[in-house]
């Protein structure tokens, strides 16, 4: 999300730039690889998560839907106007200066961290039923770990690889949805699902809410086109219409996926699963077929992992260049990949996953979930503060801008009320990272100061 568009100070240093650069991502590949982002890293578990709450559950996706496609909007048009480099830390600096920039960039590349070792979670957690696995908590964090190096590997190859990738890796995941929302409707029954309706006899707010962070959590990863911005053709007009059509891409599977789901399947057998469609095609099929649907959706799983590891490490590179973190993720190899500031990323998620090992597996992932989440509301947050300025500073025409402020006064809403959603616990460790954020911006400020970057320069 932090990695800049095209503008016309950064002509100079990009024409260079473009003589070593490999070709890019088209915004097709773009879009597939935004979508992957959003699915992979969420939807193998999510019918799961959301048989605790029940059926009920869609009204969380019509808040988050409406949500997602609004905040959608708000980057989209901040990218179009915006003449910063930095992605959402560019747009927070102009309401925040340096600070607001480094606080965005840094509770973004905690919220990645994080984010990734929930989907090597669901790698394993697929991996375990489809071989019958029995690992102890150890082991879960060890092969999680051993996930997250694997799927690393593959971006030594660059942008055009990846984006060739995450677009085959897709299918994995497209094809067996596409299956069950077409044909799945042979083997649903109302009667299970209208009896799936409340199981925990929440109230209607308690319900949405007990969803909101599951269902948000499927579109985080929608920022991601404008991460990847200098490594797609055009971003101009390829980002802003990737990140559109893969929300609303997403928001259709999500939702036409899981309701099936719940209908196939009955409530108490599929909230205890860790691999919930690999069962749904059980019922429907044969096990055969459900472990089949296992393998290639934790191999798309693992797709989705690569490309979110080359987003992260691009993250961190564009903050280095910004002078935010340290030289050494700034550089990079012939291919214009910054392979030394992946490894130390990867030696951070290792240890992550450690720290955090879980007896039950889907309760380690719900809890990074929710971590990852909070943590990535703050760099929203201050994003669509910073609309009003970004509106006001550069040349948008009223009516675009004053739309633009209502929407993003709308995602704001929408933003806080997710983070309530969280629950404290998040709560209180997503505000551990970010006071942390706060303490860890003085060392980057002494850095800027020196050269004259801190005050009048932004």
């Amino acid at each position: 999300m932090f990695i800049p568009l095209f503008f016309k100070k950064d002509i100079a240093s990009l024409t260079a730039m473009t003589t070593i650069q490999k070709p890019k991502m088209t915004c097709t590949q773009l879009t597939m690889a935004v979508m992957l982002n959003m699915l992979g890293s969420s939807i193998i578990l999510m019918p799961t998560k959301l048989a605790e709450i029940g059926t009920m559950s869609i009204l969380s996706w019509f808040v988050t839907i409406t949500g997602a496609t609004t905040i959608a909007y708000v980057f989209a048009k901040c990218g179009m106007f915006s003449r910063r480099s930095g992605g959402m830390g560019g747009y927070a600096s102009y309401a925040f200066g340096k600070s607001g920039s480094f606080l965005a960039n840094f509770s973004y590349g905690v919220s990645l961290i994080i984010a990734n070792l929930t989907i090597a979670i669901s790698i394993v957690g697929y991996v375990m039923v489809l071989f019958d696995w029995n690992l102890t908590p150890l082991e879960m964090g060890l092969a999680s770990m051993a996930v997250i190096w694997l799927c690393s590997i593959p971006n030594i190859k660059g942008a055009r690889f990846i984006g060739s990738l995450s677009h085959f890796a897709s299918y994995g995941i497209t094809i067996p949805i596409f299956i069950l929302t077409v044909i799945g409707w042979n083997w649903f029954s109302a009667d299970r699902y209208i009896e799936a309706w409340n199981p925990q006899n929440l109230t209607l707010f308690e319900g949405i809410s007990a969803g909101i962070s599951m269902t948000l959590w499927g579109f985080l990863g929608l920022e991601t086109a404008c991460a990847n911005a200098e490594a797609v053709e055009n971003p101009e007009k390829s980002v802003p219409r990737a990140m559109v059509l893969a929300t609303i891409g997403a928001g259709v599977v999500y939702v036409l996926a899981n309701n099936i789901s719940f209908g196939i399947v009955d409530n108490a057998v599929l909230s205890r699963s860790t691999a919930p469609f690999g069962l749904v095609f059980a019922t429907m099929f044969s096990p055969e077929v459900g472990k089949f649907i296992m393998a290639l959706m934790a191999l798309a799983c693992a797709g989705c992992l690569t490309s979110w590891q080359f987003t992260i490490a691009e993250v961190f590179r564009v903050s280095a260049r910004e002078g935010y973190f340290p030289k050494i993720f700034a550089k990079v190899t012939n291919l214009n990949v910054p392979a030394a500031g992946m490894v130390i990323i990867l030696v951070l998620q290792s240890l992550t996953a450690l720290l955090t090992v879980d007896p039950r597996l889907e309760q380690q992932f719900y809890i990074l979930k929710d971590l990852a989440v909070v943590t990535n509301l703050v760099p929203y947050l201050l994003a669509f503060a910073a609309v009003n300025v970004i509106m006001h500073r550069e040349p948008v025409d009223p009516k675009t801008a004053r739309r633009t402020t209502i929407f993003a006064s709308f995602a704001s809403l929408y933003s806080l009320y997710a983070l309530y959603a969280c629950g404290p616990d998040a709560m209180l460790w997503g505000a551990l990272a970010t006071f942390g954020g706060i303490w860890l911006y003085g060392y980057a400020a002494k850095s800027l100061e020196k050269k004259g970057l801190l005050q009048g320069r932004e």
